[in-house]
């Protein structure tokens, strides 16, 4: 989810548009094949949000496996109860990551996809995630690290702050390199572990995922950028040839 993304029409636009960008296909189909589905298994996508991964998830598992979409908004099942309508094995669950509600060792395979940034206690959701997978059972997370923000500009400092105002806006900064350490103090044992650099050329594709002018408004607005020089850089970016990027991690653990 965007670091500014707030109302819930804005999060599900944000991960609609998210998912059809180039590096948004790109890592989710490796994320898929880090999974390892087969036909017949059961796979919980814990934070599903509007279900945006639940139908490619369920082409893989087939009619004979299950996915179980977990998130906390209802608003949020809401929206991926009407898109799969159609789609009797996708069940879709009310429930908080750190109280899953589901019995122990019930899923082949479990995933969340940049859902660890934003909770209180990664730790705790950690452990549940083991708790509801089988012996053999393979955990998948995607998660940003917030921290390795850059845009290029000749005004380094302006792009440094605004960096970390960014990244200051999500409540684990830098969850994308920890939760390798989480999994493992969880009883994971780490499979993999694949580091993809999110690179943007284009300014309106890294507005979109960013928010490089709204974020950089609020920034001025809470006094943490300079208002004159935030305009010039702002109207540079467009213009020069572009590039900003951070570090994404996909984890793949097993029991």
């Amino acid at each position: 989810m965007s670091p500014d993304a707030t109302g819930v029409s804005d999060q599900i636009e944000y991960m609609d548009i998210a998912a059809t960008t180039a590096v948004g296909r790109y890592y989710k189909q490796r994320f898929l094949s880090a999974l390892d589905l087969m036909p017949g298994h059961t796979v919980i996508d814990v934070g599903c949000g509007p279900g945006t991964d639940l139908g490619r998830l369920a082409d893989v598992v087939g009619p004979s496996g299950s996915v179980i979409g977990v998130d906390h908004d209802r608003r949020m099942l809401a929206e991926a109860g009407r898109r799969y309508a159609n789609r009797p094995h996708i069940e879709l669950r009310l429930g908080d990551m750190r109280r899953l509600p589901l019995p122990d060792a019930c899923v082949d395979r479990a995933r969340t996809d940049r859902v660890m940034q934003h909770v209180a206690d990664p730790a705790a959701a950690i452990v549940q995630l083991r708790r509801v997978l089988r012996p053999g059972g393979v955990l998948g997370m995607a998660e940003p690290d917030w921290d390795t923000l850059t845009v290029a500009d000749q005004d380094v400092e302006i792009s440094r702050r605004f960096s970390r105002f960014v990244a200051e806006r999500v409540r684990n900064t830098t969850i994308g390199r920890d939760v390798v350490r989480l999994a493992a103090a969880a009883g994971f044992k780490i499979s993999a572990v694949q580091a993809i650099a999110v690179v943007f050329r284009d300014f309106a594709t890294a507005d979109q995922i960013l928010g490089l002018q709204r974020n950089s408004a609020r920034a001025v607005e809470a006094g943490a950028l300079p208002e004159r020089d935030t305009r010039e850089w702002l109207e540079r970016l467009p213009t020069a040839p572009f590039l900003a990027g951070f570090t994404f991690y996909l984890i793949t653990a097993h029991i």
